[in-house]
């Protein structure tokens, strides 16, 4: 019986992450479809949608399905799109700032889904504009800190990149500000800099994860409690399970006793 729950159990894990990653895959593609939409289909001279490609490709999207993206953006074929850029706003526990990017052709579907995945989770929905005050968009170039470069045969060797490494080549694309985030740099800067701190990065032989541009909190909420750590993340969780919702920031910070027992029960 252990044999049968144990596989039970497997399975369980399995599906749950190919529906993340089926999910993910969209949103990626969305995000594709949008940029050639508004750009052009032409990665060569649509940086957004350079961007859009790299980063779908980062999580394994395949080529096939990308380039069937670009075509229905560009409105090649009988498969156009036409999706609606929407803004929803939110508060947490402890008064956590939620601010909510939907892509959508149906807003109607999007306003409810949202509104029914914050209050049945505890959050609360908010007027406009009072939570989007508290966030500043931010160009966001993701370089990951240890790197894998093709070696004699197929060896490969693992670089490992430092700040200093990203401020030096950084020096002249007017990057705001470099962050250590776990296994990531993030560097920050305008929003219409950020390709040319993206094009910095891969001149100085730098390999990079995403260049998105984002919403970044002009200051943290502070949580201190476990529960209401829990509560927040199963709002975000309920949102980014949804179809239309590209991205979700908050301005939350944990604290590190928070942290260590979230860590604890996992």
């Amino acid at each position: 019986m252990s044999g049968h729950s144990k596989w039970a159990t497997t399975k369980h894990k399995k599906a749950a992450i190919d529906a993340k990653r089926g999910k993910l895959f969209a949103k990626l593609i969305k995000n594709i479809e949008v940029a050639a939409r508004v750009g052009g289909g032409d990665p060569a001279g649509n940086p957004t949608l350079y961007d859009a490609i790299q980063k779908a490709k980062k999580s394994s999207v395949p080529n096939d399905n990308i380039d069937r993206a670009v075509k229905r953006g560009s409105g090649e074929g009988s498969e156009a799109v036409n999706y609606e850029s929407i803004m929803y706003e939110a508060y947490g526990p402890a008064g956590v700032a939620i601010l909510i990017e939907c892509l959508t052709d149906n807003r109607n579907r999007a306003i409810s889904d949202v509104r029914v995945a914050v209050t049945r989770n505890g959050g609360t929905m908010a007027d406009g504009g009072s939570v989007q005050r508290l966030f500043a968009r931010k160009g966001v170039v993701t370089v990951g800190v240890q790197q894998e470069t093709p070696g004699e045969g197929r060896k490969t060797t693992t670089r490992t990149i430092t700040e200093d490494d990203l401020l030096e080549a950084t020096l002249e694309a007017n990057a705001e500000d470099i962050e250590e985030v776990g296994d990531v740099f993030e560097v920050t800067s305008d929003p219409n800099d950020m390709v040319e701190v993206r094009k910095a990065v891969q001149a100085a032989g730098i390999d990079y994860d995403a260049a998105d541009v984002q919403f970044v909190a002009s200051f943290d909420q502070i949580i201190d409690r476990v529960e209401d750590a829990e509560k927040l993340d199963r709002i975000v969780d309920a949102l980014e399970d949804l179809d239309d919702v590209q991205n979700v920031f908050t301005n939350a910070d944990y604290s590190d006793e928070v942290q260590a027992a979230l860590e604890a029960e996992d």
